[in-house]
């Protein structure tokens, strides 16, 4: 699919990364971008190939992965609709070090390195933009790192679980907060996205459900209490270790 710069523009201005700039400096960037439309599991790149622009995932869902020598897969991080990624590579001018894949039907905005420069040469706010979105991303993989290394399975499918939840409302009794998750992509993707099994996975929610922390219908996962699953780590989750 390839729309007109009119449309680009439209899209680029709805973006928060972009949603700032005049439209003239959408106009140009426009001018530097494409937009596809991604087959479920069509690859966006693969790894060792060439990095000249910066991607944005308009809607749908794109999973960053590495494959081992033997083939095995590993889930780098999943991005939705709204973010972007490559955009430190492509500064970089380096290859990809990962490889990226639509997850499900997804449209793909990417736009040039040399349409980027020549916007954060004139821009500063758009400058700090893009120097708060690589910040953020290196924070996440920071998080990730310190979650592989000193946390129990238990602990990162609970952290998963309660990530990104709003917090209680003032005066709610912590204990008695409820919270409901549905799980944006199956099960075999976030298990390799916390760096285990699927049969490991699913074995955590399962043990969760049965102590009644929480229960599972298909995709939805309710937390009866938040304050509960929280404590957990430190109270009974050696068995599952």
């Amino acid at each position: 699919m390839e729309p007109s710069p009119f449309n680009l523009s439209r899209y680029l201005s709805l973006l928060p990364l972009f949603q700032e700039l005049l439209p003239a400096e959408l106009e140009r960037l426009a001018q530097g971008s494409r937009m596809r439309k991604l087959a479920r599991y069509e690859n966006v790149f693969r790894f060792g190939q060439p990095c000249t622009e910066l991607h944005v995932v308009v809607s749908g869902q794109i999973k960053l992965f590495a494959l081992s020598p033997q083939g095995q897969e590993k889930i780098i991080h999943i991005i939705e609709a709204g973010s972007s990624f490559a955009e430190a590579l492509m500064f970089l001018e380096r290859p990809y070090v990962v490889s990226a894949q639509a997850l499900v039907e997804t449209v793909l905005l990417s736009v040039s390195r040399q349409a980027v420069i020549r916007e954060i040469e004139g821009n500063q706010r758009f400058c700090m933009r893009m120097l708060a979105g690589l910040s953020q991303r290196l924070h996440v993989l920071i998080s990730d790192v310190q979650a592989y290394a000193l946390q129990s399975g238990v602990e990162r499918v609970i952290g998963y679980l309660l990530h990104g939840l709003p917090e209680k409302s003032a005066g709610e009794d912590a204990h008695e907060q409820a919270a409901s998750v549905t799980l944006p992509v199956g099960k075999a993707v976030i298990a390799s996205r916390l760096s285990m099994t699927p049969e490991y996975f699913s074995r955590v929610l399962h043990e969760l459900e049965s102590q009644g922390l929480i229960t599972i219908d298909k995709r939805k996962i309710t937390i009866p209490s938040t304050a509960r699953l929280t404590q957990l780590p430190v109270t009974a989750s050696d068995g599952l270790r």
